[in-house]
C-alpha cells in the first residue's frame, strides 16, 4: 500500500505559533463576608421541603412542587437577612 506524501518546508508547516507572556495582573479577592459562619443552603432547604411535605398530611408525589417552595422560601429568607 502506497504512503500518502506529506508536504515538506511548506510556510503553513514552519509558522509556530506562541503562547503570550504571562501578564502581573493582580488577582482580586472578594471581601470576608459579614457573617463569617457557612451557611447550609441545601441542608435548610431540605428540612424546609419536608416541613410542607408534614403540612401536606404526608401524601406522596409533590416531592419537586414541595422542594421548589422550599427553595424559593430559603432564599428570600436568606436574601432578606443579608439586605437587613
Amino acid at each position: 500500500m502506497a504512503r500518502a506524501k506529506t508536504p515538506r518546508n511548506t510556510e503553513a508547516n514552519s509558522r509556530v505559533i506562541t503562547m503570550p507572556e504571562a501578564t502581573s495582573t493582580p488577582v482580586r479577592k472578594s471581601a470576608p463576608a459579614s457573617n463569617p459562619t457557612p451557611i447550609n443552603l441545601e441542608g435548610q432547604i431540605r428540612e424546609r421541603a419536608y416541613e410542607i411535605y408534614e403540612e401536606r398530611g404526608r401524601t406522596p408525589g409533590n416531592e419537586n412542587e414541595d422542594w421548589f417552595q422550599a427553595e424559593r422560601e430559603v432564599r428570600a429568607r436568606q436574601q432578606h437577612h443579608q439586605s437587613a
